[in-house]
Formats: C-alpha cells, sequence, structure tokens
C-alpha cells in the first residue's frame, strides 16, 4: 500500500496523482555509455559502468518511492527512499504553487514545482511529471474547498 493511501484521513479522496519524470535517468544512462565508450581502457571502462549502476539504481529506488497526489482535503508528497522528505499541507493552508520549467522540461512535460504554506513555508520538488497540470489541480481543488 502506498504513503498517500495509508495516510488518507476519514472522508479524504485522491483526485490526482503524479511522479517523477523519466527524465531523471538521462545522467545516468549517458555515463553508462560513457562507460562502454571507455571499456577500451579496461578498468577505468569497468569503474564508470560500475558507477553508473550503482547510480542508475539510486535513481530508480528514489523513482518509484516518490509520491504527489492531490486530495479533496491536502496536497501529499513524499520523495526519498532512505531519506524521507514529505509534505501534508492542507488544501486551506496553500497560499501558492510555483511551476519552473527550462526549455528542455517544457518540450518534455516536467519540472519544478514549490509548494508555499501559510507562515511562509516553502517546500520545492524537482523533476515532477506535468507540473502544470499538478498546479492547475490544487488550485481548483482549493477554490471548491472555499
Amino acid at each position: 500500500m502506498s504513503y498517500v493511501d495509508k495516510n488518507l484521513m476519514n472522508g479524504e479522496n485522491v483526485i490526482h496523482r503524479t511522479k517523477i519524470h523519466w527524465a531523471i535517468f538521462i545522467p545516468s544512462i549517458l555515463i553508462l555509455l560513457a562507460g562502454l565508450v571507455l571499456l577500451s581502457i579496461k578498468y577505468i571502462g569497468i569503474i564508470v559502468i560500475g558507477f553508473a549502476l550503482v547510480n542508475i539504481l539510486v535513481v530508480f529506488l528514489n523513482y518509484t518511492s516518490a509520491e504527489f497526489a492531490i486530495t479533496n482535503k491536502r496536497v501529499i508528497i513524499k520523495v526519498g527512499f532512505i531519506k524521507r522528505q514529505s509534505l501534508e499541507t492542507l488544501l486551506s493552508k496553500v497560499e501558492g504553487i510555483q511551476v519552473s520549467q527550462g526549455v528542455i522540461g517544457r518540450i518534455f512535460n516536467f519540472g519544478t514545482i514549490a509548494v508555499t504554506g501559510t507562515g511562509g513555508s516553502r517546500e520545492r520538488f524537482s523533476t515532477i511529471e506535468k507540473p502544470m497540470e499538478f498546479r492547475k489541480i490544487v488550485l481548483e481543488q482549493i477554490e471548491e474547498t472555499k
């Protein structure tokens, strides 16, 4: 059972879920390809490939363990496998959501979201799939709870 599903309150329903974008694998894959090219320099290539495989495993664990959900009452975000960062904010306490996307992020539809709560607290989460859609749905849910 997922973190979000385990932590739902009575009468709370998940409206929308998203995840980390697959683009987080690109640097690890590029390192792996560099290692394959460097196999002609025997030990260096093997070391680089080993590093790339460990890196891919770490990225995979982060990818599969991250959860982003909007419910009818809260925004729930959990990232990290060993070192966990979570955010559970009532919709009434969300002041805004900022989305940052570079050119590549706009092309492949990923970006960084910053959730600002009352009191000035601000949490950033990067490489989120469909961040504009996430922001739109949060704002719609905030409007519905008013």
